[in-house]
């Protein structure tokens, strides 16, 4: 191809005619290449194909979008902060709108998490939430209280401390001998006492006492922090069973061990409130975020800590640095403004309650679903469900694969997967209308894959 032709192809960026240079994260990329997913535009709560096509975005994208796509109050405050101020450093330095965005989230957060470390993404927030918790305690003179205890079926990340205290093997399996001084939690999953429970299991409390177990094997001395999701959601969407997570604060109040709430998906809405912690009664020692504090339209993480956490850094000769960690691009100016302008909108829009109202609807339909060929479990929480279906006898994963594809190109829906387990988490600007029509989608898939 030549001339004005090439050329036009050439930048047509919605519809590529080479897709071999990106290497894309997590996915089947032979399989992708094949039979490309693509798509070049979105609104609210629909992604478009370089042919005009809508997809429903059932997933919210990466459990990101939260209040729709290309909100207009959004794009506008990006738009207008990219022209007034690009970038500016926050090693030394600072701008405003940080110290708002800063202040805004504190707000929100339970009890006296007072106090914002911004990065980038969630793996950044559960990397920066260990150091933390180690610094901590060398600031208080405990610096062998080194070791972290994750879950089973855990996800904090791809970064080395999160893939120590993550629980999913295929993240892990092929990277060496990761963090040191890690132990595990057993995850809270057993079908056979939960299956097609509707929000929180009530069966599973108990499973948090095996931290009690850990301290007796480790030694509470040398433990710094314990790290769980309130909702595990990458593994397949693992509601905490009732009062599995209250039991955890008294234990680890019981032995003075740092608690982390990894927020990164259950923040800002997903079940109902600005944070799980609130839904819970719990309030932990530290809280991670990401997503959907932007609704995903620019990177962003954090960590939100304690007062006296915070405080016990504020100590020595005030030109010194207090916490040597951070990045280049921590609390960037134009994720700022969309953070102010996302949390604005979830604010006015009262998108947080609105997924609360929208709950028993919204389990109502995914629960529709029992019956349907292959529907081993239903699992449901806050805004977010799970389809778990039987897996195929020589190909674990494969009817997983086959409906999140066919539900793409044949049925108009972005969906979640992982192994067999479709995943559903859309906008939380969803109708009761839209909400029927994921789920006919849903329905016309898991037949489609039978």
């Amino acid at each position: 191809m030549s001339g004005a032709r090439g050329l036009e192809a050439a930048n047509d960026l919605s519809a590529p005619n080479d897709l071999s240079a990106w290497w894309l994260p997590f996915t089947a990329n032979r399989a992708f290449k094949a039979k490309p997913r693509i798509v070049t535009r979105a609104k609210d709560m629909y992604y478009y194909t370089p042919d005009g096509k809508a997809v429903m975005d059932g997933s919210a994208g990466l459990w990101c979008v939260n209040a729709g796509h290309n909100r207009d109050r959004i794009v506008g405050a990006i738009q207008a902060q990219a022209a007034e101020l690009d970038f500016a450093p926050a090693f030394q330095f600072a701008h405003g709108i940080g110290f708002h965005v800063a202040s805004r989230i504190a707000e929100l957060a339970p009890g006296d998490l007072d106090h914002v470390f911004f990065c980038n993404s969630g793996s950044e927030a559960g990397d920066t939430a260990l150091k933390i918790a180690m610094a901590y305690w060398h600031t208080q003179g405990q610096g062998q209280r080194t070791r972290v205890i994750g879950r089973e079926r855990g996800y904090h990340g791809v970064g080395f401390g999160g893939i120590s205290v993550g629980g999913i093997s295929a993240n892990r399996k092929v990277f060496g001998s990761l963090l040191s001084g890690v132990d595990h939690l057993p995850h809270t999953y057993n079908r056979a006492e939960q299956a097609f429970s509707r929000g929180e299991p009530e069966w599973g409390a108990h499973l948090a006492d095996d931290l009690e177990r850990i301290v007796a094997l480790h030694d509470a001395s040398t433990i710094a922090a314990v790290i769980v999701e309130p909702m595990a959601g990458s593994t397949g969407v693992l509601a905490a069973p009732k009062g599995y997570l209250k039991r955890l604060r008294q234990i680890c109040d019981k032995y003075g061990i740092l608690l982390i709430f990894d927020e990164v998906i259950t923040g800002f809405g997903r079940l109902g409130f600005a944070f799980a912690a609130e839904r819970y009664g719990v309030v932990p020692d530290i809280i991670t975020f990401a997503k959907g504090v932007t609704s995903g339209t620019v990177p962003m993480g954090g960590v939100i800590v304690r007062k006296h956490i915070h405080d016990a850094f504020m100590t020595g000769p005030e030109h010194i640095i207090e916490l040597f960690h951070g990045y280049t691009y921590s609390g960037h100016p134009l994720a700022c403004a969309a953070a102010l302008a996302s949390l604005d909108t979830y604010r006015d829009e009262k998108l947080f309650e609105r997924a609360g109202s929208l709950e028993e609807k919204w389990a109502d339909a995914i629960f529709s679903l029992k019956g349907l060929p292959n529907v081993v479990d239903i699992r449901q929480v806050g805004l977010v469900g799970a389809i778990e279906l039987a897996s195929r006898p020589d190909a674990v994963g494969k009817r997983g694969f086959e409906a999140m594809d066919r539900a793409f190109h044949e049925f108009g829906l972005m969906c979640r997967t992982t192994g067999d387990t479709i995943a559903i988490s859309p906008p939380l600007i969803i109708s009761e209308d839209q909400i029927g029509e994921l789920v006919d989608k849903l329905a016309k898939t898991i037949k489609a894959v039978a």
